[in-house]
């Protein structure tokens, strides 16, 4: 059996009076990212964790931030993308985890909804995709408030 795994990574600065949009979820906060598209980090971090493990490069290589026709897209329009390439190259999600850092607003209420929403996305049931948030106890630009970042991980297989 093929198995290839990938790891993305993502950050965004946020700032006063933007939307804020983690896991496809709208979140109320006063901050929100600064970003071409949406600034869905947690997305973008598994669509690059995606791409990693099919060697394609990166979110940007396929949806640059240059281009107007992805300017304030909802990347969950690019994650359905990125799975359409997935299964058009043979492979199959067998998981995602996907760590996201944000001092505030705490993002614990919101992850059922996230696992939905990606679930939706990818074509994959809800129990093959872990959400995780965490502070960073006030340390770096995360625990200073000025941005977040997320991490994922993908594991393909090959569709035989």
């Amino acid at each position: 059996m093929d198995i290839r795994i990938g790891h993305g990574y993502d950050v965004h600065r946020l700032a006063e009076g933007l939307r804020l949009v983690v896991g496809g979820v709208e979140i109320e906060h006063t901050k929100g990212c600064v970003a071409h598209s949406d600034g869905d980090v947690a997305i973008h971090a598994i669509c690059d964790a995606l791409l990693g493990a099919l060697a394609l490069g990166d979110i940007g290589k396929l949806f640059p931030d240059t281009s107007a026709e992805f300017k304030g897209i909802d990347s969950r329009l690019l994650l359905r993308r990125v799975c359409e390439l997935v299964a058009s190259r043979g492979y199959s999600i067998s998981n995602v985890d996907c760590t996201i850092a944000l001092q505030r607003p705490k993002l614990r209420p919101h992850i059922d909804t996230m696992r939905e929403r990606l679930s939706e996305c990818m074509g994959i049931s809800v129990d093959r995709i872990s959400v995780k948030a965490t502070t960073t106890e006030g340390l770096g630009f995360e625990g200073d408030e000025a941005g977040i970042s997320a991490h994922a991980v993908a594991l393909l297989r090959g569709n035989e």
